[in-house]
């Protein structure tokens, strides 16, 4: 079975890459274990070369072809009055693909993605949709209109899991949507990564937050409790990882309010760069109010024995369920700090909290993920390799 791919991730052209290009993130990962399902695979993707960043990772797979788009231009309302030309110049090739693949997996939010579902209905494509956003929280039309899309069409030849995860199942409308974490991390790297935390009494905390840096994560919210906690801790430092609209708002924030110097803004570094910074932590801190649909940021604290302190929204209360960290009912400094002191303040409770977020980071590998992928296309399409 041939499967094309139609996602809005940017990719760029890379001479190291065996395929010529590379992006970031955990989407590389994701594309390489979804293409092992299939025959051969194309991956149509917007294609920029003056994106190239840290932690480029290349794009790769089992007979994975990458087939470049133009990159659509603007953001909001500009994004949406500039879309048409975009169509105008890239429908050929999308045409030309979604008509002689077999089948079409799209992700959404997002235009182009949208694009390859509506391309696939109309000729008639076994497809797959993976919702990465906040499922119970649609808020846009956008999101509305997305919602109700795909509770009429999912079903036997169209696969849709929502990317999240509640006691409840996705939709009461219709019974064939369901539940999907999201993940990059492999069993051996959950294993690699792995290392049960103890707290040295006396010591001075490190908090960490990795994210993109906007006001919803909560890198605000969590640079305001640094005062707050330096009385009891004078040495606790906090590490912010990642790039965003908002940084140069949270650098002056802490000049403002005088911790600057307990801050370091690392910016967007590789993964291998988040995990060692994840790894010389002992809180991850994420008070976010953003739409999250699977936050894979604490899946990897987790899986380096961090205690989490965040938000009880969407998922969130299903990963710390086990015990791995500690939920608080909103995003203000004042309980960001007070869960802060409950982490650290009783050691055993510590090390308690770090061997349950362990354990919980093991239940989402990469591997899983692609079994539980597998067996639902199976069961609507039948077999996806020719030899299987």
């Amino acid at each position: 079975m041939r499967l094309v791919v139609v996602s809005h991730k940017v990719c760029w052209p890379s001479r190291g890459s065996p395929s010529g290009y590379a992006t970031d993130g955990g989407f590389p990962m994701q594309m390489a274990a979804i293409a092992g399902l299939f025959d051969a695979t194309r991956l149509l993707v917007p294609v920029d070369p003056r994106a190239q960043g840290a932690g480029e990772i290349p794009v790769v797979g089992h007979e994975l072809q990458v087939v470049p788009l133009s990159v659509p231009k603007g953001r909001g309302l500009t994004r949406k009055l500039r879309l048409l030309p975009w169509l105008m110049a890239n429908t050929p090739s999308l045409l030309r693909n979604v008509r002689q693949a077999d089948a079409v997996h799209a992700a959404i939010p997002g235009d182009v993605g949208t694009v390859g579902i509506l391309l696939a209905l109309v000729f008639g494509k076994p497809l797959y949709i993976r919702h990465c956003g906040n499922w119970h929280a649609a808020r846009t039309s956008a999101e509305h209109f997305w919602r109700r899309l795909l509770e009429r069409i999912a079903g036997r030849h169209a696969v849709v899991l929502a990317t999240g995860g509640d006691q409840r199942p996705p939709s009461v409308i219709n019974p064939h949507i369901e539940w999907i974490f999201s993940t990059s991390l492999s069993e051996a790297q959950l294993g690699a990564y792995a290392r049960r935390r103890v707290r040295l009494p006396g010591s001075s905390p490190n908090l960490v937050i990795a994210c993109r840096q906007d006001r919803k994560k909560g890198t605000g919210t969590v640079i305001a409790a640094l005062p707050l906690l330096a009385a009891e801790f004078p040495g606790v430092t906090l590490t912010v990882l990642g790039d965003g609209p908002d940084l140069d708002v949270f650098r002056s924030q802490a000049k403002t309010l005088g911790v600057y110097e307990r801050v370091r803004f690392a910016g967007n570094v590789s993964h291998d760069s988040v995990i060692s910074h994840l790894q010389t932590s002992d809180v991850f801190c994420f008070p976010t109010q953003a739409s999250e649909g699977f936050p894979k940021a604490v899946v990897e604290a987790l899986a380096c024995g961090v205690p989490v302190v965040t938000t009880s929204l969407a998922v969130l209360q299903t990963l710390l369920a086990q015990g791995g960290g500690r939920l608080i009912t909103e995003a203000s400094p004042e309980l960001v700090a007070q869960a802060v002191r409950w982490v650290l303040a009783d050691e055993r409770r510590y090390v308690e909290m770090s061997a349950a977020a362990i354990e919980t980071a093991r239940q989402y590998s990469l591997e899983r993920w692609t079994r539980m992928i597998r067996d639902r296309l199976s069961a609507g399409w039948g077999a996806l390799q020719a030899h299987a």
